[in-house]
């Protein structure tokens, strides 16, 4: 197949269909009935003509190059041999990274009325960590901030929309815009999937009003069916924008007078884990509906997955990349749960020779990841607990051995047109119900170093059971993407009560470029926000703490731009002053603090106060 298609994607067309069926991740995005791969393209020049060439292939034009579409295997030759495509990739599943956080983020000063100066027990630590920088300015113009004339945008499992703290105080909808991407347009019933998109519903304020006021929950359902069923996305939009209403204010989220575009991740098809893809549709739509509204968008993305090289150069990372420059908005995400996992591990060809990986009953599917430099030479061979060696492989190309009931697929792959690495990919699937359990060696056999370094991933999100893991994981390098996205505000956690690191929370750095990732830290341990139902709920993740960021980033978007401070005070701009804003954890006192920059919380946590001028 053509250079210009991924390692995954190449298997994937390799492979027998009963093959791909049995994959966890061969599969993704694969169409049984109708034998097409949706596609995540980068190309150059007019999309136009890509549609002349495909007018039957279903395509969703995003921003800066890329586009999604549906496309056969004859289709996809014939798309990779156009002179005006890039680079071609698969969608990947995601995994959902999963009431002091205001007051220790410093975003409780920024929210009062009439003060000027920290309240008691305000402050972050004994050098004062929200004491104003020297000669800003104590007015009322850094208080009383609450997102107003701002969007924070959801990116997640959906909403509540009918809990209270999504309402204002006449029990209208907050919601200004919500997409639903996962039901199918009773278009006979006027429903439509957002304009220039071809899936899912689209509901604006006015429906969900309509439908709040119904007078049966079965009508309210009928007028606006979109759920949250696993309560995640409630949760996340209650951190980053709840007003606190169901709770008297108690549980108030950060940028509570902002206004809120929800998307609900997923698709019709399949009902699993949402894709890449939809991500990037639903940035794509909270972009184009910020601009359309003429408002600033603050957008928090709390989902990621283990695929790619952690270097910050998958297509969706450069993606996210390229429409961080576009328009007044900053794009925040949280760096996911592994740190203290057994899904990374890493080392060097020179001394470590061998890597142990446990596969734990009942895994209905694996795949592992190894990326090293090309200029690397290495044999890989695999071998069993028992001795046995089950195969060999030096050089590109794709390889199948036999480990009991399972059939072992690794396409070795090369560098990319967006990367000098190299990875070997490799897909456990079993050809009954489970794969093999036991231990299973790579002992690596090196040739000509030139960098000698390599890293291996298992899949991210609580993919496989807990028995699954690298005997001997390596905690750095646990971020899961697109949270090594360069422009991004990546986000990792710390637990507020403690001011410790949370120690599940995704560590930097980036891989090979040591990029400083996670950005900062926030609030994500036993943080309490909405559930579903309109009641409240307790959880921790990363996935919580970057909704505080979020939420900040709307309240200097409100301070800059929408009272006329600082207009250009988004993008890289919002980054730098939430940086500069940051605190060491040690200043809360505790001994053993980070160096900073530190692979576990970046330039330090987040202090909102601080980081305005």
């Amino acid at each position: 197949m053509s250079e210009k298609v991924e390692n995954m994607l190449n298997l994937s067309l390799e492979v027998s269909g009963e093959t791909r069926e049995r994959s966890l991740s061969l599969d993704t995005g694969f169409d049984r009935e109708n034998q097409t791969w949706e596609i995540i393209v980068r190309f150059f020049g007019e999309g136009e003509r890509l549609r002349e060439a495909f007018p039957d292939s279903p395509i969703v034009f995003l921003q800066a190059g890329y586009l999604i579409m549906e496309v056969t295997r004859e289709e996809l030759e014939r798309l990779t041999a156009m002179p005006q495509v890039i680079y071609v990739e698969m969608p990947k599943a995601m995994h959902y990274q999963l009431d002091n956080g205001r007051r220790v983020s410093c975003i409780t000063p920024l929210q009062r009325e009439g003060e000027t100066t920290p309240g008691p027990g305000d402050s972050f630590g004994p050098d004062n960590a929200m004491a104003r920088r020297e000669g800003a300015r104590p007015d009322a113009a850094r208080e009383n901030l609450t997102g107003q004339g701002v969007l924070v945008a959801i990116l997640d499992s959906g909403i509540d929309y009918s809990h209270p703290d999504f309402r204002d105080e006449e029990g209208n909808t907050r919601i200004a815009w919500l997409w639903d991407q996962t039901l199918t347009a009773r278009r006979e019933e006027g429903e439509r999937p957002p304009e220039g998109f071809v899936y899912g519903v689209e509901f604006d304020g006015e429906t969900i009003n309509r439908a709040l006021a119904a007078p049966t929950l079965q009508e309210r359902n009928a007028i606006c069916p979109s759920r949250d069923t696993s309560g995640h996305g409630t949760h996340v939009a209650g951190i980053a924008a709840g007003n606190g209403r169901a709770s008297e204010g108690r549980y108030r989220g950060v940028a509570y007078g902002s206004r809120l575009l929800v998307v609900k991740l997923g698709n019709v098809r399949d009902q699993g884990f949402p894709r890449t893809t939809q991500l990037m549709t639903a940035v794509t739509y909270c972009l184009r509906k910020a601009g359309q509204m003429g408002m600033p968008v603050a957008m928090n993305i709390s989902i990621g997955n283990h695929y790619g090289s952690h270097a910050g150069d998958s297509l969706l990372e450069t993606y996210i990349d390229e429409v961080c420059n576009q328009w007044r908005c900053n794009i925040i995400i949280g760096t996911g749960n592994e740190g203290a996992s057994a899904t990374h591990t890493s080392g060097n060809f020179r001394v470590d020779n061998r890597v142990e990986l446990a596969v734990g009953a009942y895994e209905t599917g694996l795949n592992v990841q190894l990326w090293k430099r090309y200029l690397d030479d290495v044999e890989i061979a695999l071998e069993t607990s028992g001795g046995e060696t089950l195969g060999r492989m030096s050089r590109a190309g794709t390889y199948r051995f036999s480990w009991g009931n399972t059939d072992i697929y690794v396409y070795f792959g090369l560098p990319s047109p967006y990367s000098i690495y190299q990875e070997i990919f490799f897909d456990f699937i079993p050809r009954q119900t489970y794969v093999e359990e036991g231990v299973l060696y790579f002992r690596f056999s090196p040739g000509r170093l030139i960098s000698g370094i390599y890293d291996l991933w298992l899949p991210a999100g609580g993919a496989q059971n807990r028995q699954t893991g690298f005997a001997y994981p390596t905690p750095e390098t646990t971020l899961t993407i697109p949270s090594a996205a360069s422009r991004a505000i990546s986000v990792g956690a710390y637990n507020g009560r403690t001011r410790e690191y949370a120690p599940f929370s995704g560590r930097g750095f980036t891989w090979e470029r040591y990029q400083v990732k996670p950005d900062l830290v926030a609030p994500g341990v036993d943080i309490t926000s909405c559930a579903p139902g309109g009641g409240y709920a307790v959880r921790s993740g990363t996935s919580m703490a970057s909704p505080f960021v979020t939420g900040s980033a709307a309240l200097l978007m409100e301070w800059g731009i929408v009272r006329g401070n600082d207009p250009y005070l988004y993008g890289q701009k919002m980054k730098a002053y939430l940086l500069g804003g940051t605190k060491n954890l040690t200043a809360a006192g505790l001994a053993g603090g980070e160096a900073l920059p530190s692979e576990k919380i970046g330039w330090g946590a987040l202090c909102a106060d601080a980081a305005l001028p």
